[in-house]
């Protein structure tokens, strides 16, 4: 049976440990990762998330994102899927314990690394939208309880719509 969608009041705790995972993540890897991040709803203070820590590392190709995900299963990665576009590479998990860790190895650069980037910078920078996307969590978390692709998918047009102010904003 899936996990349920459960939502908890940020935790001012995430940041050290994605801080304490990123060092994990580096001295595993090395030298293949160019860029590795905080992302998700646990990077933004105050926000309310699903207690799982998002780490996003952009990588050169496809190649590098193979030896990365080998080296990482010994660091208790085990739980790896194929990303769902040509520039993210894999999904990688560690848990079940709270908070877990999602994984993403994107291509450095992409548009769905950038894309990321984008939406965690600007909720960091606008707390009422910030705020907008806790209610509509809380909303959806109670409503797709039980189905994280529902949920999932039900979150696309508010980030999609955030990613577009974030984009505009930049012209």
């Amino acid at each position: 049976m899936p996990r349920p969608v459960i939502i908890v009041p940020y935790d001012s705790e995430w940041p050290r440990i994605y801080e304490k995972e990123k060092k994990l993540i580096l001295d595993a890897v090395g030298g293949i990762i160019k860029s590795i991040e905080h992302i998700g709803s646990t990077s933004v203070s105050g926000l309310w998330a699903k207690p799982i820590i998002d780490v996003i590392a952009g990588v050169d190709g496809h190649g590098d994102a193979e030896g990365c995900r080998e080296l990482l299963q010994h660091i208790g990665y085990d739980d790896a899927s194929p990303g769902d576009t040509p520039d993210w590479f894999y999904c990688l998990g560690k848990g079940p314990h709270s908070p877990g860790f999602h994984f993403h190895l994107v291509k450095e650069g992409s548009q769905f690394h950038r894309k990321h980037m984008l939406f965690r910078d600007w909720l960091r920078a606008h707390p009422a939208d910030a705020d907008a996307y806790r209610d509509l969590k809380i909303e959806l978390s109670e409503k797709y309880r039980n189905d994280r692709v529902a949920y999932t998918e039900s979150k696309t047009a508010f980030i999609d719509g955030i990613v577009e102010k974030a984009k505009k904003s930049r012209t």
